[in-house]
């Protein structure tokens, strides 16, 4: 019989529960936003619509590697999600806050 994850998670150790969630946090860190708006049971044109845009412009976007941060928290948005932008130094890891207005794509 197929147990729910919140069941197994319940009986983990603390120390356990930590290093479980670390390693989800770096898969998530893994991800690209086609990824991402697959993962969300959207197509190109799906998330195009809901953008205000063509699909063709989505797609570029999704092949970027460099975009400015208004128009990727547009996308994450549209996605059912919040941009947080952190910043990790070596002494320490700050959530940057002055990023958050809205802008348009």
């Amino acid at each position: 019989m197929a147990r729910k994850f919140s069941e197994l998670e319940a009986k983990m150790s603390p120390t356990r529960r930590a290093r479980v969630q670390a390693m989800a946090h770096d898969e998530m860190v893994e991800m690209l936003l086609a990824e991402m708006r697959r993962e969300a049971g959207l197509t190109q044109i799906e998330l195009a619509d809901a953008l205000g845009i063509k699909q063709p412009s989505l797609s570029k976007f999704e092949s970027r590697d460099d975009m400015q941060i208004s128009t990727l928290r547009r996308i994450v948005s549209a996605l059912g999600g919040e941009l947080e932008l952190i910043a990790r130094l070596p002494d320490r890891t700050v959530r940057l806050s002055q990023f958050k207005g809205q802008s348009q794509v």
